[in-house]
C-alpha cells in the first residue's frame, strides 16, 4: 500500500526511530512498534490486509471535541493498553478522501492511505 503523510513531520516521525523515541518520551518498545506498523502498512496490498489482523484493532473515529473525524480510522502503535494510535484516513487513486467513506465497500480497493497523525487520540 501506499503511505502519503500530512507533513513531514508526520513522515518522520513514522520512519525516523530517533524522532519516534522522541514523541514517546523514549520508549523504544513504542518506537520499534510504531515503525514496524508503518511496515505492515506499506507491505500489505490493500488496507484488508490491515483490519484483518486483530492486533492492530483497526477502528472508525468519532467526532470529538469539535473535530470532524468522519472517515477517518486508526489502529494502535502497539496495543490496547498503550494510548498511542496512528490516525488514518482512506484515499482513492487520485489521493483524494472517499465520499462518503463505507469502509466495509471500499476495504479491498483501498491501496493508498494518508497519515494524518501519530497521537493518543483518546485523551
Amino acid at each position: 500500500m501506499e503511505l502519503v503523510y500530512t507533513s513531514e513531520k508526520v513522515k518522520l516521525q513514522c520512519t525516523s526511530v530517533k524522532t519516534a523515541k522522541k514523541i514517546f518520551g523514549g520508549n523504544m518498545a513504542l518506537a520499534v512498534s510504531l515503525l514496524s506498523r508503518i511496515n505492515a502498512l506499506e507491505g500489505a496490498e490493500n488496507l484488508k490486509d490491515i483490519i484483518v489482523q486483530s492486533s492492530f484493532r483497526f477502528h472508525a473515529l468519532k467526532n470529538k471535541k469539535g473535530r470532524n473525524l468522519e472517515g477517518f480510522f486508526a489502529i494502535d502503535v502497539k496495543s490496547i493498553r498503550d494510548s498511542w494510535r496512528i490516525i488514518m484516513q482512506p484515499l482513492d487513486e487520485n489521493k483524494e478522501p472517499y465520499n462518503p467513506c463505507h469502509i466495509d465497500q471500499i476495504v479491498e480497493s483501498v491501496k493508498i492511505v494518508e497519515i494524518m497523525e501519530v497521537s493518543k487520540h483518546y485523551e
